[in-house]
């Protein structure tokens, strides 16, 4: 009995004598899963990145908004270089000009302009919203005169800028006046000339003259002059 004793009190003592030496090993944390942006939205940020840096890096050679006309430009569906073309003839570059009839910044927006598209008049005095007006008014004037795909650039862009500048009523007018006496309504030379005519109580007092008189032909002819041969200028400067 006693030998039973003691071995159960010596049983006792090594196994508390081993939990106090034991070493327990802590449960492991369970491993952290980082997730991996999906590869092609990963690429389409890398080509974003790159082309932006790449146009950051473009050097200006018409004027320090080179950038920025690039940009809206091409979002937009416009010539960069027509647009520049357009700010030097309008403004020389100039961001804070306002006119008499308060057309604002180099692209001399006017506030109506603005308010058919929906744009604050405030807005204008930004230049980059000054530009982008710009071009959405090119591709409206464009669209609005539904000139056939087969029309010679120059004569499309012309008439277009003769419509920035006059107001495409009077250059509807002068087509109008072209269709009626067999010439051309899409040659900017017919156009043109029907334009210094509608200063003539003939032409502009017949039934198909909407827009009524027009004394400012010259004024239009002149600008056109200048924004096209700025332009061609432009496109040997910058691709």
């Amino acid at each position: 009995m006693l030998k039973r004793l003691l071995f159960v009190v010596l049983s006792a003592a090594i196994l508390v004598a081993f939990e106090s030496f034991a070493v327990i090993t802590p449960a492991a944390e369970p491993e952290t899963v980082v997730e991996e942006p999906a590869t092609d939205v990963v690429e389409t940020e890398q080509v974003v990145d790159e082309q932006l840096a790449e146009m950051a890096e473009l050097p200006c050679v018409i004027s320090r908004f080179d950038n920025l006309m690039r940009k809206v430009g091409e979002e937009e569906g416009q010539d960069w270089r027509l647009m520049s073309a357009i700010a030097y003839s309008e403004s020389r570059f100039i961001e804070d000009l306002v006119s008499k009839q308060g057309a604002a910044g180099i692209m001399q927006i006017r506030p109506v302009v603005a308010r058919h598209f929906n744009v604050p008049v405030e807005d204008i005095d930004d230049t980059e919203t000054n530009i982008r007006l710009a071009g959405m008014l090119l591709s409206e004037l464009d669209t609005m005169l539904r000139m056939p795909a087969s029309t010679p650039k120059e004569d499309r862009l012309s008439i277009i800028l003769a419509s920035y500048n006059a107001g495409i009523g009077h250059v509807l007018d002068a087509r109008r006046l072209a269709r009626h006496e067999g010439a051309n309504p899409n040659s900017w030379e017919a156009v043109s000339h029907y334009l210094k005519l509608k200063a003539d109580p003939a032409y502009y007092e017949l039934d198909i003259v909407q827009s009524g008189k027009f004394t400012g032909s010259g004024q239009t002819l002149g600008y056109v002059n200048e924004v096209m041969r700025k332009y061609n200028h432009y496109c040997t400067l910058a691709s």
